[in-house]
């Protein structure tokens, strides 16, 4: 035992292991974050959101399936909506959604569509008692970003869903 004894303290003089002293380990100041709001839960967005879909306006649709094409587009376009040409990249379900909240998250659908530059959506009101059904078109005449829909193909909802073209 005596060995060991000695061998330690052989160590110690030779290292000569101190406390490290706190001051010498001073940590960089950290910066002060800022919380953020998002830009879609502002009182702003709601409010265009709103603005833009009236539920006293009343556009005129041909019979059958409920399609609109913007004056100056190709009515091409609703050929290739109708074929499934242009596959939706976003989906909105309405299902069980009060009239306020399809508003606020058609909106944001279109808003969404239009910062990541997706030119199709797919909404989907579903049949139901048919109130978000008889509205959504004429919701979707009102926003300028719209340039045209029809309804869905039955691969991509049928008559319960529309595929909308936005502008880029």
């Amino acid at each position: 035992m005596s060995e060991d004894t000695d061998d330690f303290a052989l160590f110690r003089e030779q290292v000569k292991v101190d406390r490290r002293i706190r001051s010498e380990t001073v940590a960089a100041p950290r910066p002060k974050l800022t919380p953020r709001r998002r830009a879609e839960n502002t009182p702003e967005r709601q409010q265009q959101a709103e603005f833009f879909f009236s539920d006293t306006f009343r556009a005129h649709f041909p019979e059958g399936p409920v399609r609109y094409c913007v004056e100056g587009e190709s009515s091409h376009i609703l050929k290739q909506l109708r074929r499934g040409d242009f596959p939706p990249e976003l989906f909105l379900d309405l299902h069980g959604m009060t009239q306020a909240e399809a508003k606020r998250e058609l909106g944001a659908l279109l808003h969404a569509c239009a910062k990541q530059h997706i030119e199709c959506c797919a909404v989907m009101s579903g049949h139901g008692k048919g109130v978000l059904k008889e509205n959504l078109p004429h919701w979707l005449v009102q926003h300028p970003a719209v340039r045209a829909f029809h309804q869905a193909p039955a691969a991509h909802g049928g008559n319960a869903a529309l595929l909308i073209l936005v502008q880029r």
